[in-house]
């Protein structure tokens, strides 16, 4: 493992690290945390100022919110499956303080050798963080910025303005002259975002919700799950493999170069592309079928939604998705899905979530060859069966959008 020099970790025993200096999973699934915060510190803040909690549990005599009493939701997925169209259900709404993507920072800032173990010590890492943001503490991210931020002032917060708590009033201070941030807020011009601002904004909301595409394994979350400070609930977003993959040759061309290379030339992808594909679909499935499972401690804390029915019925599932969150979905987030799913042209920027949903969620069957589609199908075929994707036996189905790829699921 690898680690930037600005980034504290507390490592195991040394007599548990095993050959060539690896970190056993034993030992790291065994260790307590791998970071060092502050979220301890801001929670027992919290108790110290609450002087008394209304019947209801959410606002405090001094008007700030209890912390006992809000709502905590994680929309995790995998890249290219809709998750930031579906994340601005929850961004939209004003009582939400919503996050995009804060782990990304993290995956930029600590490397990990490939290996078993080191993927449990990157889940371990992405998961405290998590831990922390849930509790609003944001300086926790302060660790991976890069440069590091100045008395908690930084201009380089991922895609900040995909976040509206960070974009508004009192977090979007004046812009300064010659001042520019990487990831500007879109709606206003703001200055540099103040870390101490954006935790006390998160503190004044009455919930907090997180998308990310990079915890793969819902086990990892089980700690924030029974974490008596987090009122934790879980949707994971899933797409058709196919789609995914289709979606991510056009959005990552560098990336997946050697299935570009066979869909235009004919060139084979080597066994390892087909090895990091089956890896993938069977993370995906390892994580699902626990969720569905619904063991004890994930009781009532998990939703799988494909991304298929919310692009097919936005708004039916955008009420499906508050209600299991135990929230009131408000006029604002309606307006926003109505606005944006019924555009009589979707965008063609791929990173864009406004689209006419059930137009587009099937224009991939009409660009990916059926050759890489039967691979797909071929590897995948157990994630996609527990989905409910059917699988198709030549070129002329595939392309057939007036034949459904979806089977009826409740999961």
């Amino acid at each position: 493992m690898r680690v930037s020099d600005k980034f504290t970790v507390k490592l195991p025993q040394l007599d548990f690290l095993g050959l060539n200096n690896t970190i056993s999973a034993r030992a790291l699934s065994e260790n307590d945390s791998l970071l060092v915060g502050t979220s301890s510190a801001i929670w027992q803040l919290l108790k110290a100022q609450r002087n008394c909690t209304s019947p209801q549990g959410m606002t405090n005599r001094d008007g700030t919110k209890d912390l006992m009493g809000r709502k905590h939701l994680i929309l995790m997925a995998t890249t290219r499956t809709g998750s930031s169209f579906v994340g601005e259900f929850f961004n939209q709404n004003s009582d939400i303080f919503y996050l995009f993507e804060p782990l990304w920072h993290v995956e930029r800032t600590v490397t990990f050798e490939p290996g078993g173990a080191n993927a449990v010590a990157s889940s371990i890492v992405y998961r405290d963080v998590v831990q922390q943001l849930m509790l609003c503490d944001l300086y926790a991210l302060e660790n991976f910025l890069i440069p590091v931020p100045d008395r908690h002032i930084t201009g380089f917060l991922f895609r900040r303005g995909s976040s509206k708590s960070l974009c508004e009033w009192p977090v979007c201070t004046p812009a300064k002259r010659r001042v520019s941030e990487r990831f500007p807020c879109r709606v206003q011009r703001c200055g540099p975002l103040n870390m101490t601002l954006a935790v006390e904004s998160c503190l004044q909301k009455q919930h907090v919700a997180m998308k990310t595409v990079r915890i793969r394994q819902l086990e990892f979350l089980r700690p924030l799950v029974e974490d008596l400070r987090i009122n934790l609930k879980v949707i994971q977003l899933v797409r058709d493999p196919r789609a995914v993959l289709a979606s991510r040759m056009v959005a990552f061309p560098g990336k997946y170069d050697a299935w570009k290379k066979w869909a235009n030339k004919g060139e084979v992808p080597d066994d390892e592309e087909v090895g990091k594909l089956r890896g993938n679909c069977e993370s995906l499935r390892a994580s699902a079928q626990l969720g569905i499972s619904q063991p004890p401690w994930l009781k009532d804390r998990y939703m799988l939604m494909r991304y298929e029915d919310i692009a097919l019925e936005p708004m039916k599932k955008a009420l499906e998705m508050y209600q299991f969150a135990g929230l009131p979905i408000t006029p604002e987030v309606k307006k926003w899905i109505y606005v944006n799913t019924q555009t009589s042209k979707g965008s063609d920027n791929v990173y864009s979530t406004h689209k006419n949903s059930s137009a587009q969620f099937e224009k991939w069957r009409l660009a990916l060859p059926f050759k890489i589609a039967a691979v797909v199908q071929k590897v995948c075929e157990p994630v996609m069966k527990l989905f409910g994707y059917k699988l198709v036996n030549d070129a002329t189905t595939l392309a057939n959008r007036s034949a459904s790829l979806l089977e009826n699921r409740n999961f």
